[in-house]
């Protein structure tokens, strides 16, 4: 095999893997923070190091991997009683130790580990379990002067370490992140340098005693104590996240060659970022799915990995439905390609192909090169029986689990049934061969045609959910006339109470002569669909369009405008719920000249800083919480800004868009209805509020602050 090389961040170069000791691989991954669910995001970063290991063992290394599990809380207790952690503070609150929350958490990463296929560590150590080991460290670094106390805290010096920097290029003053947002210690000499050990505060859950009195590690220095005692003081490989790369890995490695004098990895390797639907991943933007989460709507966590598989490490990978819905069929079709294994077979056909497929990935784990020569493969002319040996010695390293659904076996009958397909699409009678297709489903099985046979691969227990994957897949029925006088349109995610609720309260109190409930589903996974689905068989009012996902609060309501029949269209949230009808008194103020969007709430712009609620009638801008607009009107007015996710200052940004466009905004009080606590915003913690809310607010403020002589401007109020 041609010698093994990978980028190594520090020197940004590909280099030829050189360990410590012949044949042997030290090897350490940082590992999750257990005290929430890791997302598909941590979890490719964990696939990029269980293929450099099974490449490594295939090579002939023996491997020991370590993963560390963070569950000391570098979580300041203040933090804590502000919810900046609902998910643990809720835990606490009910009684919960911390850890009691870190164990199920550890449990919950094991188990999604174990669903991706990925090969066990030798040893998964606490942090919890090894604050002796920092603190030994720690009083190494002081007395070498690596290291200072200042008051109750102890910081590393990195003014000490001369090559600080060299593994993220930042070499740069200013503050470096300690992994929550604190206040800066005044004691500190240098901004730059970073806490070893904190200081307890008062009511501190996780406490240790030290030389330094009462307190918590750091972030950093825990994988430092833990790489030592299970891997010692240098390493070969040290695997992560493009995210820690600065300040973690760069502080970590500081810390540790100060503590040891030698150098502590040979290479670090680091995974380039998943996105979601060309967005970074963020609990604000609805998109940091776990691998639970995925196995809900009814995929193969495998069809994860394959996907993964499609992209080198070092580059972004974006994550949408419809590739993993396309990674998923692929796979299928490998595991039906390997249950037709032939009783013999010819190494020697196979052996250049393995030769490809170990070249791809002895340069720099190119797994995409080797997953595609694997297709390659598939696809030339030859042994079949080789084929799939060898598909089965690739998969050593690709970890599909291919061999496991070998062992699955079709009953012969619906083998016949596949065979007989087969033989008639090759004498292209498909009518007939499609009568086949609900014998082998009824069977439990599914119908793979390929160019010469047809495969046969499981159905799917919860088959994944069939809808829209991008807003740009919703066609507009905007350039068709309106087909009857109103729609009242909602969008939900998750809220299937306030769902009911507002649906209940619409039917039972609006009065049109003729009206449509039109609801978007983005990408409910709480019993929403079925509870649609079981109205939809007995209410014909109600027009349902699902997103096999969340696209966001913005592209949500504009599927709603797109898709909406009514000469009227009113958006409602579902927070709402009706006490009366407000679609006649919603009527009479878009009949009002000059009127674009009427509302139940309106608000004064002091400024665009500043927003209040108001009783005039024409107003700067209107809450997102009812929203009429006629449907005429919005080839002019324009669509929602889908950049909006989060649905904060959506609603400002829309109004002052119709301003733009020449129309006014009519507030009508006193509309019946009855607002609810808003659920999104009551999930979230203040500290989430207040950075998703700004967020959204600069980009309004970027948008509009130089164009606020294109507004219309608003008549004195009265």
């Amino acid at each position: 095999m041609p010698p093994l090389a990978l980028f190594n961040t520090l020197g940004r170069r590909i280099e030829p893997l050189r360990t410590l000791q012949p044949n042997h691989v030290r090897m350490y991954s940082c590992g999750p923070t257990v005290y929430r669910y890791a997302h598909i995001g941590n979890f490719r970063t964990y696939l990029m190091a269980d293929w450099l290991r099974r490449t490594l063992l295939r090579r002939g290394y023996a491997v020991r991997q370590i993963v560390n599990i963070t569950d000391v809380g570098h979580m300041r207790q203040e933090q804590l009683d502000r919810g900046e952690d609902k998910i643990v503070a809720a835990a606490l609150a009910s009684g919960q130790t911390p850890g009691e929350i870190a164990a199920f958490y550890t449990a919950a990463f094991l188990h999604d580990r174990d669903q991706l296929g990925i090969l066990p560590a030798a040893v998964y150590p606490r942090a919890s379990e090894h604050v002796p080991q920092m603190i030994a460290v720690i009083e190494r670094l002081i007395a070498s002067g690596h290291a200072y106390r200042a008051g109750e805290n102890v910081y590393f010096s990195t003014s000490s370490f001369a090559s600080y920097g060299a593994l993220s290029g930042n070499t740069a003053g200013g503050d470096l992140l300690e992994g929550v947002r604190v206040l800066a210690d005044p004691e500190k000499r240098d901004p730059r340098d970073f806490a070893l050990w904190k200081g307890a505060e008062p009511g501190r859950s996780l406490v240790w005693d030290s030389p330094w009195g009462p307190g918590f590690p750091g972030w950093h220095i825990e994988c430092t104590a833990m790489a030592f005692e299970h891997l010692g003081p240098s390493l070969d490989i040290h695997t992560g996240g493009v995210d820690n790369v600065f300040p973690h890995h760069e502080d970590e490695r500081a810390q540790s060659e100060a503590a040891s004098g030698q150098r502590f990895a040979g290479l670090w390797l680091h995974g380039q970022h998943l996105l979601v639907d060309g967005l970074k991943m963020a609990k604000s933007s609805g998109n940091a799915y776990t691998i639970g989460e995925l196995a809900e709507r009814g995929f193969d966590p495998l069809a994860f990995r394959y996907l993964c598989a499609n992209a080198h490490y070092r580059s972004r990978l974006n994550f949408t439905f419809s590739a993993l819905s396309a990674a998923q069929e692929a796979l299928e079709r490998l595991r039906a390609r390997v249950r037709l294994t032939a009783p013999r077979a010819d190494p020697a056909w196979a052996a250049p192909w393995l030769a490809r497929i170990d070249a791809a990935l002895a340069a720099d784990l190119n797994v995409p090169a080797a997953l595609a020569t694997v297709w390659q493969m598939l696809h030339a002319p030859g042994d079949e029986a080789a084929k799939i040996a060898a598909l089965l010695e690739a998969d050593a390293v690709l970890g599909f689990g291919l061999a496991e659904a070998a062992r699955i076996e079709a009953p012969v009958e619906v083998v016949a049934l596949a065979e007989r397909r087969g033989t008639l699409r090759a004498a292209r009678r498909f009518s007939e061969a499609d009568t086949l297709r609900a014998g082998i489903a009824g069977a439990g099985w599914r119908a793979l045609d390929g160019r010469d046979r047809t495969l046969l691969a499981p159905l799917p227990s919860a088959p994944p959910p069939q809808g829209v994957t991008s807003a740009e897949q919703i066609p507009s029925l905007l350039d068709q006339p309106a087909l009857l006088p109103f729609t009242v349109a909602l969008v939900v995610n998750n809220a299937l109470d306030d769902l009911r609720r507002c649906i209940e309260s619409v039917l039972r109190r609006c009065n049109a002569e003729s009206f449509e409930l039109l609801v978007v589903d983005n990408g409910s996974t709480d019993g929403t669909g079925a509870y649609l689905a079981d109205l939809a068989t007995h209410e014909p009012r109600l027009r349902v369009v699902t997103a096999d996902h969340n696209l966001g609060e913005g592209a949500g309501r504009n599927a709603a405008l797109k898709q909406a029949r009514g000469a009227i269209i009113v958006l409602l949230d579902t927070s709402v719920e009706l006490s009366g009808d407000p679609l006649p008194a919603l009527q009479r103020a878009l009949e009002e000249p000059g009127s674009g969007v009427a509302g139940g709430f309106g608000l004064a712009a002091n400024s665009l800083h500043c927003f209040d609620p108001t009783e005039a009638h024409r107003v700067d801008a209107l809450e997102g919480y009812v929203l009429a607009v006629r449907r005429a009107l919005l080839p002019q007015l324009g669509l929602m800004d889908e950049k909006y996710r989060f649905y904060r200052n959506l609603d400002l940004d829309w109004s002052f868009q119709a301003r733009a466009a020449g129309y006014q905004l009519v507030q009508t009080p006193g509309l019946p209805l009855v607002l609810h606590p808003h659920r999104v915003w009551n999930s979230l913690s203040e500290e989430q509020r207040e950075a998703m809310s700004k967020k959204n607010f600069n980009r309004f403020l970027h948008r509009w602050r130089e164009r606020l002589d294109t507004l219309e401007p608003m008549p004195p109020a009265g």
